[in-house]
């Protein structure tokens, strides 16, 4: 008796699936173009190097040596730009070169980028990469026909070899590269701050003192006519033309405040507080602890973190009460944020706290994060700590800088 056996959809066999994945793909391209691309840098190199060498005893030596280096920097922003594609190497830009005309003059130009370490660790990266380039094309184009099973292995292995010479020799030349990238970013945040400052007090005055003076040059001047004719008319203009000078001055006073408060200027920090506290609509606590003044311009960032901290808590916060705590932390310039500011002498701690209904964000676009960015822009750091139903409390350092 025969059977007959119907083969059922588990007897089948699985479907065929690529066996790599698409970053392994990415990895075996960068590895195969690593030959071509090592050549032709190899071969810049060599030739950059020999022409400029010969001819050094010329006055072309130099500026051909300083314009082949430049070129090697485009080298090294091209390698970079492989990395950030095909092994997702997250390496910054280096700090451009000044052109002549920014750095002082041509002969100042030509040193700096004759001595530029960005461009010659880019030509040490190209002439190592010769031998690197062609023992990675051969592991890989041979390893795609007889070592398949394990291949993804060896390109991982391969792949994070040329990673870490990446990191290691593409990558800006030390911390000072860093933190001048940070310090650039930062002007352009002061920059940014200052022209909304302008039109913030532009504003102002254009809405609110301008207008009543506009209002009051008008009123006197009818007034003025009806002087002789209605006496008692004129008089009432010239009551109403009062009320609207000591608007205005108000008004003024306001302006001025907002600039730079003259109580700040006088009497420092503890004082102007004070008169911040004393306008909030809550209860306000100020507890300032300083040995001394410290600069003007850190003094007035830090009146004016506060100001606007209290603006928050009296229109957002909720809150029954705040408490404003200033005081100098340490000589050495350590803090939250263990930020080297190269100030010396400590930082300038700040603390206001309130026990409104918290939920305040950083990522909202509020004036939280621009306090941020302001902070930041001075190398200060901002921390703010406000869970939903527990209140605020935001610290803030800067760096203390004597007066004087």
């Amino acid at each position: 008796m025969s059977v007959d056996i119907q083969a059922s959809d588990h007897d089948r066999p699985l479907p065929v699936r690529p066996v790599f994945s698409v970053d392994t793909w990415k990895e075996i391209a960068y590895l195969l173009t690593n030959l071509p691309v090592a050549i032709t840098g190899f071969v810049y190199t060599v030739f950059m190097i020999g022409t400029a060498g010969g001819l050094s005893v010329t006055a072309i030596g130099l500026p051909l040596l300083a314009g082949g280096l430049y070129l090697s920097r485009q080298t090294g922003r091209f390698e970079r730009a492989r990395a950030r594609a095909l092994l997702d190497v997250r390496v910054e830009e280096p700090t451009p070169i000044p052109g002549p005309q920014r750095a002082g003059g041509f002969f100042p130009w030509l040193w700096t980028t004759i001595k530029d370490p960005v461009a010659w660790r880019t030509v040490l990266y190209s002439l190592a990469r010769l031998p690197w380039g062609v023992a990675t094309f051969t592991v890989v184009l041979t390893g795609l026909f007889v070592l398949w099973p394990v291949l993804p292995y060896v390109v991982r292995l391969l792949a994070n070899a040329d990673r870490a010479m990446v990191r290691g020799m593409l990558s800006p030349s030390d911390e000072l590269e860093r933190r001048i990238a940070e310090l650039e970013s930062d002007r352009g945040v002061v920059v940014d701050t200052a022209a909304a400052d302008l039109r913030r007090i532009e504003r102002d005055l254009h809405d609110g003192a301008q207008a009543r003076l506009v209002a009051l040059a008008m009123g006197l001047g009818l007034a003025k006519e009806k002087l002789l004719e209605d006496p008692d008319a004129a008089a009432a203009m010239v009551d109403e033309a009062h009320g609207e000078v000591k608007l205005a001055l108000q008004e003024l006073r306001d302006l001025a405040r907002g600039i730079h408060p003259a109580v700040l200027t006088d009497r420092g920090l503890d004082a102007a507080l004070s008169s911040v506290a004393s306008r909030c609509v809550v209860p306000v606590k100020v507890q300032v602890d300083l040995p001394t003044r410290p600069a003007e311009a850190i003094e007035g960032i830090a009146y004016f973190t506060v100001s606007e901290l209290l603006q928050n808590v009296s229109k957002h916060a909720g809150a029954r009460g705040a408490v404003v705590e200033v005081w100098r932390a340490g000589g050495s310039g350590v803090g939250l944020g263990s930020v080297g500011s190269g100030f010396g002498g400590g930082r300038l701690m700040i603390r206001v706290s309130d026990d409104g209904r918290g939920g305040a964000r950083l990522d909202r676009g509020t004036g939280m994060s621009g306090l941020a960015e302001r902070l930041g822009a001075v190398d200060g750091v901002f921390v703010l700590d406000s869970p939903e139903g527990g209140g605020t409390t935001v610290t803030a350092e800067l760096p203390w800088r004597d007066r004087g």
